[in-house]
């Protein structure tokens, strides 16, 4: 599977001629239209043209390749942890975080509406987010979940099956776009679900210290294999004042003996307590690649 549903192309073509006639101004997204993240880029960039594009990768390479000016990503859930995949894709994509997003999630249960009530929905279509944000409601009713690359897209790929024991769990507005009827909203199982986007850029934007709005930094690093260095590291933060907001850590190839983090501080590069810290983590470092500073878009601490 490489292309969106047929039922989801006549939109997305449509999409994609406008995003065409103005590439600077349009901002890819990872997903059929009604996605998450479809509607993501509508909140985050009002005055963008949202691309779809199939895949995460697809939509860093719309930026990277100038089909688009920006790409809005998920990054993380609330409920559900990390986006899979995601910080192995932006160290690699060469772009800059120039922005951040945060949006309430809300998921609908939606079958085609031939038969509805008669026959009982035992499975479902979804993105793994999805599926695991509402893990709990699927499970008290016996509903099989189906993986598929994202929300809308099980929503089409659903109405093109047209079997009514067969549902898509997705944002409600994908039942308008595609035919289905909704059985049931706000299936997620936190009521306070919520998604963090990052938008990306070709270019970092630059920030002085001392402004006033409050910024962050984004970096990734992989310590040196030696005794303490990622205590040694994280004493440089604190020491300095830095506050490390989020570390994360995965593995880098099969070995399992290379590690690298993903880390977020509250600050910016040329403050001088940011400065040391980080040069701190870089001398205890086999690499430290900063991935952007931007402004907060949910106060931390």
């Amino acid at each position: 599977m490489s292309s969106f549903p047929d039922l989801a192309m006549p939109i997305v073509e449509r999409l994609r001629a406008k995003a065409e006639t103005d590439p600077a101004r349009a901002i890819a997204f990872q997903g059929s239209p009604g996605a998450n993240s479809h509607r993501a880029a509508m909140e985050a960039r009002p005055e963008m043209a949202p691309l779809p594009c199939f895949g995460f990768e697809d939509a860093l390479d719309a930026v990277t390749d100038g089909r688009a000016g920006h790409a809005i990503i998920p990054i993380e859930n609330s409920q559900h942890g990390r986006v899979a995949d995601i910080h192995f894709l932006l160290p690699e994509s060469g772009l800059s975080i120039v922005g951040e997003y945060f949006m309430p999630i809300h998921h609908a249960l939606m079958a085609p509406a031939s038969n509805i009530g008669d026959v009982a929905i035992t499975a479902a279509y979804s993105h793994p987010q999805a599926l695991g944000q509402s893990r709990r409601f699927l499970r008290e009713r016996g509903i099989v979940p189906l993986s598929y690359i994202d929300t809308a897209g099980a929503a089409a790929h659903v109405a093109e099956l047209g079997d009514p024991a067969i549902g898509a769990i997705s944002p409600a507005i994908s039942a308008e776009l595609y035919g289905l009827e909704i059985i049931e909203t706000h299936v997620e199982d936190a009521a306070d679900n919520m998604t963090r986007f990052v938008i990306l850029s070709r270019e970092p934007v630059l920030h002085e210290t001392g402004g006033d709005k409050p910024l962050m930094t984004t970096f990734v690093f992989e310590v040196k294999n030696i005794p303490a260095a990622l205590y040694k590291v994280l004493g440089g933060f604190a020491t300095n004042g830095v506050n490390m907001t989020k570390l994360e850590s995965y593995q880098l190839g099969t070995s399992f003996s290379a590690t690298q983090f993903y880390a977020d501080i509250i600050g910016v590069p040329g403050d001088p307590a940011v400065d040391r810290a980080l040069e701190e983590c870089a001398f205890h470092s086999k690499e430290l690649r900063i991935l952007g500073t931007y402004e907060q878009a949910r106060k931390r601490g």
